[in-house]
């Protein structure tokens, strides 16, 4: 079994990289090969197990190119230097559209990723203080994510608690007079011990060996932040990718999720 891993530290594209000839077009799919995005860490482990599984039941050869930024697989989709990524959900996916004009769809779902605020200072959310400094991701949808995990708690009081990309600016009461720092997401794991608190994404948290058991605030599995499988659109019903799909969404791909993940990743497909 071979699969081809590219890592990238936060490039912006992957420009200067080979193309795969005619992609979206019917040759794309005679190549039987197809460049995927994914952040780096154990998401991308869990797709190498899919893509054994394309080469072994459709040979179709799987390149996994690695990042370690949100927004740079978006842009490389875009641009064409990939076929596909695998590493948002679609409220983040359709402010990425909304923002910068992307053509995107959903291929099919992958897993659920639970947010959960961690903290190295306090043991639960009851001994927290006032005036604490919380440290929340500085993309769209994950900031109001985090934002209405807090509202749903009574902590803060947002002006529309079903906005998805809430921010600071949207909270009309902070009883606790809590101070807010916005920051990328992949760094929110280092700033963890200078702040009282830190919402952190599941694909930063577990590799910095933070459980989610251990988090003050979380997520339950009913969250509607389903991380999916991007393409262009258009490219949802090409073969490769349907081929992808449903390499991916199998009990091998299940079962190294929960190895990797425990309860920390529910399959988002059933």
């Amino acid at each position: 079994m071979q699969v081809t891993l590219t890592r990238l530290l936060g490039a912006a594209t992957l420009a200067g990289a080979a193309l795969v000839a005619g992609c979206g077009s019917d040759d794309a799919d005679v190549s039987r090969t197809i460049k995927i995005g994914t952040v780096a860490g154990p998401e991308t482990e869990v797709m190498e197990v899919a893509a054994g599984i394309a080469r072994e039941e459709f040979g179709l050869e799987v390149e996994i190119v690695e990042f370690t930024d949100y927004v740079s697989p978006n842009a490389a989709l875009a641009d064409g230097s990939l076929d596909a990524n695998a590493y948002q959900h679609e409220p983040y996916m359709q402010s990425m559209v909304e923002d910068r004009g992307y053509d995107f769809a959903v291929a099919g779902y992958t897993f659920v990723y639970p947010i959960g605020a961690y903290s190295e200072k306090y043991d639960s959310i009851e001994e927290l203080p006032d005036e604490a400094i919380i440290a929340l991701p500085n993309d769209p949808s994950n900031e109001g994510r985090a934002l209405i995990l807090m509202h749903n708690l009574e902590l803060i009081e947002l002006a529309d608690p079903e906005n998805l990309e809430a921010t600071p600016l949207d909270i009309v009461d902070n009883p606790h007079d809590y101070e807010f720092r916005e920051i990328e997401a992949a760094q929110l794991p280092r700033v963890l011990p200078d702040v009282d608190m830190a919402f952190i994404n599941n694909t930063f948290a577990q590799p910095a060996g933070l459980s989610l058991d251990d988090a003050l605030i979380k997520e339950g599995p009913e969250s509607p932040y389903v991380n999916l499988i991007a393409v262009r659109a258009g490219d949802e019903e090409r073969e490769a990718i349907r081929q992808l799909v449903e390499a991916y969404q199998t009990d091998e791909v299940e079962a190294k999720a929960e190895e990797l993940f425990g309860p920390q990743a529910v399959p988002g497909w059933k």
